[in-house]
């Protein structure tokens, strides 16, 4: 009898549970040579995802406080460029095909969460509306990028891991790949998740199961893979 996938992979498994456990941390002061060179990206760090909502989850919700211990040490440090990359969706978006309506324009989940709202340098952030799950093909995204070349050193954070944190982790890869640019991409594992949907809930309920710490695991593991810095933490 053929194996199962599960017991095929276990060796894997294993490595890839190992691996997550030893990921280093990293000074952040070690790590920011230049300020004026160093971006904090953030994504969907709003309401919808974070505490209210059919697509709000605990998970997420417990990532707010080490970004923004983060946000106010890279501050400290001299950064100053912090971009929001956030769900904005038009009331009939083409996702909610694949996703429940969340995040409309206009709506309290639409809103970024009140910890960074909070902040003294808030004012300052930029904040990008997106009506996708990618950042990258934002245009304002893209317009910032194109207008803040100097930025060669990007700290990602936010959620989905394995979703909008992936996506917009892998095209600010693939596009300094494609262009020959000297960047990088770090990814703090501390300041990210994924939510959990059981596969009880699944067949109860319709649509997938989503295991959270295997989905966190590997995307970061296929970050990594791709030449994406991921670290356990930035202190």
């Amino acid at each position: 009898m053929p194996q199962t996938l599960v017991e095929r992979s276990q060796e894997f498994l294993s490595f890839l549970d190992e691996w997550l456990a030893n990921l280093p941390v990293i000074p952040l002061k070690d790590m920011i040579q230049l300020p004026e060179s160093t971006a904090v990206v953030s994504v969907d760090v709003i309401n919808g995802f974070c505490n209210t909502g059919p697509l709000a989850s605990p998970r997420i919700g417990a990532i707010v406080p080490p970004i923004v211990d983060l946000f106010k040490t890279a501050r400290a440090l001299g950064v100053r460029h912090f971009v929001l990359s956030q769900d904005t969706h038009e009331p009939d978006a083409v996702e909610f095909g694949a996703w429940p309506a969340h995040c409309v324009r206009g709506t309290y989940e639409a809103e970024t969460v009140a910890e960074f709202k909070a902040l003294p340098f808030f004012d300052q952030m930029v904040v990008l509306e997106k009506n996708s799950i990618s950042t990258g093909l934002n245009g304002g995204f893209i317009e910032w990028l194109e207008l803040h070349p100097q930025v060669d050193t990007f700290i990602v954070v936010g959620d989905c891991t394995d979703l909008c944190v992936y996506q917009l982790a892998m095209h600010l890869r693939m596009d300094a790949n494609a262009r020959q640019i000297q960047r990088r991409v770090i990814v703090p594992a501390a300041a990210v998740d994924t939510y959990e949907r059981s596969t009880a809930a699944a067949r109860e309920q319709g649509g997938l199961p989503h295991a959270a710490d295997l989905h966190h695991a590997f995307f970061l593991y296929h970050m990594a893979l791709n030449g994406i810095e991921v670290v356990q933490g930035l202190q």
